[in-house]
């Protein structure tokens, strides 16, 4: 994957979290998704179709789900409220539409929000190309952001 993607969604964490819920985000270092890693208990998913194709996944552990989707959404949220999952979702989208601006030279688009809720449950990586796991901490909790994309083509040049 090339590091130009890899910072876009670094740099949309940050901006979409300083923004939206005005918290800091420590990003650590980028590493391949393995069949080992933990896995979540709320995802936020988002398709990416296009010159850019893939998967985006925000995953949490249920205590950091429920914070941060709370201060996202401006009232208390748990698992079983019926906004819960709109704001993971919406975040996932914002963080996923923030990234896609960079993209400079493809065409993306990016899908609607699916958000998985469940203990233990595990978003399989693509056959085709790996995930790589973002893992991030705020003080609302830790979470990853796992990208999977790939390109069908060369970037425009500017100017052509």
């Amino acid at each position: 994957m090339d590091v130009k993607f890899v910072n876009a969604f670094v740099g949309s964490i940050i901006n979409v979290f300083k923004t939206m819920l005005d918290e800091d985000v420590q990003v650590g270092k980028p590493v391949l998704k393995t069949a080992e890693m933990v896995t979540a208990e709320v995802s936020g998913i988002i398709g990416l179709s296009g010159e850019v194709q893939g998967s985006v996944v925000l995953s949490f552990e249920e205590e950091a789900a429920c914070t941060i989707a709370s201060k996202f959404a401006g009232t208390e949220l748990t698992l079983e409220s019926a906004d819960f999952s709109d704001a993971i979702g919406e975040l996932a989208n914002m963080v996923a539409g923030n990234a896609k601006k960079d993209f400079t030279g493809y065409e993306a688009s990016i899908s609607l929000p699916s958000v998985i809720v469940g203990k233990g449950h595990t978003v399989s990586q693509s056959k085709v190309f790996p995930y790589l796991v973002i893992p991030c901490s705020t003080s609302m909790g830790k979470f990853n952001v796992e990208v999977a994309i790939n390109t069908v083509k060369a970037p425009a040049m500017a100017g052509a």
